[in-house]
């Protein structure tokens, strides 16, 4: 089978995406678990984001949380960092700890969801850094306990709870 081929395939396969009837589109995203591309992210994280099928949404989160790419790392990213996608953050954030995937490089992304965001996304985000397991720069974990021990005089107390934890473990990870 030629690549040109391959790709034609996988374009109609996407087209399914677009199905008004509803079973298409979740049969869709199943042939996706198996055979979608990194390249795919942006177009499901739009279907997430303004899907009104709770089905739909279900079947795209745990998409996400079981992707083993690490290409896709820069697009989950790109998509917390994104306040189009505000009203999925949460989704998207716990989809990092979920699936398993390492990121470790963005770590000062998660210590800012933890101290800025709600409970819910902060809570999110202090399992995604608890779950980090590559070390990092002694310089880096410092900056980021720094920010999170002045955060620890204006936070709730659950979220406080949580921060401290984060203090505990940061320099576990360190060199």
């Amino acid at each position: 089978m030629t690549s040109e081929h391959t790709k034609n395939d996988h374009e109609n396969l996407l087209k399914g995406l677009l199905s008004a009837d509803q079973e298409k589109v979740i049969e869709t995203l199943e042939e996706l678990r198996v055979s979608g591309e990194p390249s795919d992210i942006p177009v499901l994280l739009e279907m997430l984001h303004i899907s009104k099928d709770k089905e739909i949404k279900v079947k795209i989160h745990s998409l996400f949380a079981n992707l083993k790419d690490v290409q896709t790392i820069p697009l989950i990213i790109a998509a917390i960092q994104n306040e189009r996608y505000a009203p999925e953050l949460q989704q998207l954030v716990s989809c990092c700890w979920e699936n398993g995937l390492d990121y470790t490089p963005y770590l000062p992304l998660f210590v800012d969801l933890l101290i800025e965001k709600d409970f819910l996304v902060a809570f999110e985000a202090y399992t995604v850094i608890t779950n980090m397991v590559t070390t990092i720069d002694q310089v880096k974990i410092d900056v980021e306990i720094e920010k999170l021990d002045k955060a620890l005089h204006t936070t709730t107390e659950e979220k406080k709870v949580l921060m401290l934890d984060v203090v505990d473990f940061l320099p576990s990870i360190g060199y």
